[in-house]
This record gives C-alpha cells, structure tokens and sequence, in this order.
C-alpha cells in the first residue's frame, strides 16, 4: 500500500501530501504517525505535493491544527478532502 498523506497526531486536523499529481476524484490513503493507522477518502481537489487537505470537515472559525500546532483560523467552510491554503485558512498572528 503507498501512502499519499501524512498526518502527524490523531488530534491534527489535516494532512500533508507526499506524492505528485493528485487530482479531484482520487481515493487517498493516509498515515496517521502517532498511532500508526491509515486512513481512506476520496480527494476533492487537485492538491500539490507539499500542501495541505482537510481530513475532517472545518467550519468557519475552526482552528487549524497541524503537527498538533495551531497554524490558523478557518475563514471559509472547509470539507473532508478539500485542499488547505490562503484561500481557506489565514495566520492568527495578525
């Protein structure tokens, strides 16, 4: 089986793509390290090695946590599958 996410604590609530050329439509499997179980979903859009995706629905004002590190707010309803960025999640810090 390979891995296309990588998901460090079961708490986070996104994983990070390991692999070039995801697109929509894609079941993915994912790691999840800390208790070393995978996952399975389907991929709502195309993702870039490297990024985010949301492996639980986020709702408006959600915090982003990523190895287990509040990295943001949700500033637009984010579900399972759906790709992470500046489009959907912005900094606390200002």
């Amino acid at each position: 089986m390979s891995i296309d996410f990588v998901v460090h604590d079961a708490d986070d609530a996104v994983g990070v793509v390991v692999v070039e050329g995801i697109q929509a439509g894609q079941t993915l499997t994912g790691w999840v390290m800390d208790q070393d179980k995978t996952l399975q979903f389907e991929v709502r859009d195309a993702i870039p090695i490297g990024h985010k995706l949301a492996i639980r629905d986020l709702a408006e004002g959600d915090t982003v946590i990523k190895y287990s590190v509040d990295i943001g707010r949700v500033v637009k309803p984010i579900r399972k599958g759906e790709h992470l960025h500046v489009h959907n999640v912005k900094t606390k810090r200002w």
